[in-house]
């Protein structure tokens, strides 16, 4: 966490910081949110050390090139730069310029909203003892990494901080929402999700699996997309080519995102006590594989 003039820290999730203007009373008083990504990396609800070197920087590069391809989609964005008089004045602080998003304040549903394109992770888990996911009904017969025939929702409650998120069902989020508001966010989840699908697929990607965030306006009620989009962080990304020519189901699963890291920590570590840390080597590759990502998305 960086000390930023002009700015007062407020709150420090897994690995994000969030900051509001000095003189703000908090997240609740302000007109404006800067949401600087940091080189923490999470997996299993736990803060590993170290960091990936460059991942806040990757991530926002990342997010701020799908909201712009979002057309259509209310975002949390607002304007990073000023005019004063005939000067143009940058609202990031230089310290965190690259890694960090100025953000409207939003009113956060208490639901990431998930949605599952490929059978695996918690998903394949669940599958194997009911043929369901979060009381989504499935066919027989499938395997880990398989397609489904048609994208899901599967939300989860979203936990405080150093508790496990959990699944639900539909229902549940309509208990907790309201009938409209979820239905919205279901809708919306999943049109994002086949926009940013078809994008990289388009490029030799396969999105599998992502998680979605969104709140409600302040001043108009409008449901909000926020936090991150579509980055290595929320969603699993696949090398099209691999899936398709690999000798084994495993392998097909070849990942651009922090897999390499839940790998490592799942074959390491029992999920009791704190997590040990991560080998330089891991942290290599997963840097490797985020830039990748990034270049193979965006060309840049």
């Amino acid at each position: 966490m960086s000390e930023l003039a002009g700015w007062k820290h407020v709150y420090s999730g897994k690995v994000r910081d969030l900051y509001v203007p000095e003189g703000a009373g908090g997240l609740e008083d302000t007109s404006a949110v800067l949401v600087v990504a940091s080189d923490r990396v999470s997996a299993f609800d736990h803060v590993l050390e170290p960091g990936i070197p460059g991942k806040g920087e990757l991530l926002t590069t990342l997010s701020l090139w799908w909201f712009d391809r979002l057309h259509g989609v209310p975002n949390h964005l607002i304007a990073d730069h000023q005019l004063h008089g005939d000067r143009i004045v940058e609202r990031i602080p230089a310290e965190v310029a690259g890694r960090a998003m100025l953000v409207k304040p939003l009113d956060m549903f208490p639901i990431e909203c998930v949605v599952r394109g490929y059978l695996t992770g918690s998903g394949w888990a669940e599958y194997q003892r009911t043929q369901s996911v979060c009381g989504v009904p499935l066919p027989a017969g499938l395997t880990d990494g398989d397609r489904l025939p048609e994208p899901i929702y599967t939300p989860a409650w979203k936990a405080p901080l150093g508790e496990h998120d959990e699944n639900i069902s539909f229902e549940r989020t309509v208990e907790l929402v309201g009938p409209e508001i979820a239905e919205e966010l279901r809708r919306l989840s999943l049109e994002v999700y086949a926009r940013g699908a078809a994008i990289a697929e388009d490029r030799g990607v396969i999105i599998a699996d992502t998680k979605f965030e969104f709140g409600a306006d302040r001043a108009s009620g409008e449901i909000t997309l926020a936090d991150e989009v579509l980055t290595s962080d929320s969603s699993r990304y696949w090398d099209a080519r691999v899936f398709e020519t690999a000798a084994s189901p495993r392998e097909r699963m070849a990942s651009f995102d922090k897999q390499i890291v839940r790998d490592w920590l799942a074959a390491n570590w029992d999920k009791t006590g704190t997590p040990p840390a991560l080998p330089a080597e891991i942290v290599t590759r997963t840097a490797d594989r985020y830039r990748e990502l990034l270049q193979r998305l965006t060309g840049e």
